[in-house]
């Protein structure tokens, strides 16, 4: 599997999770000159922007690992970004990340809600 079609099935794991957890997916891969943000869901009230990670094994390390302090500066930036172009949408905001193992057809998910809070 070439690693964007791993990315992809990636994200439509995570947005599958998100979804029945109560989340209502607003956007995805919404993309601007400086980045993207993966999922752009509604938790209740709250806005939540997820980062995802999709792996084919832990051989590199968990998927989390490559949130870093660096990356969550730029997903608050895009999230203020995403906001100021959908200022109808606004409210309370979360930065979320998913981990997602894809081995065989099957996944495994890790939620972190709130991160870098």
């Amino acid at each position: 599997m070439s690693a964007q079609t791993l990315g992809r099935a990636g994200e439509n794991a995570a947005a599958q999770y998100l979804e029945s957890l109560g989340h209502v997916i607003l956007d995805r891969n919404w993309r601007c000159r400086e980045g993207e943000i993966d999922l752009v869901s509604r938790d209740g009230a709250c806005l939540v922007m997820t980062e995802v990670k999709t792996r084919s094994s832990l051989r590199t390390g968990d998927p989390l690992e490559a949130i870093t302090p660096r990356k969550l500066v730029r997903l608050r930036m895009l999230a203020g970004m995403w906001c100021a172009a959908h200022p109808e949408l606004v409210g309370q905001l979360r930065l979320d990340a998913v981990s997602v193992i894809m081995r065989g057809g099957e996944h495994r998910i890790c939620h972190l809600a709130g991160i870098g809070a």
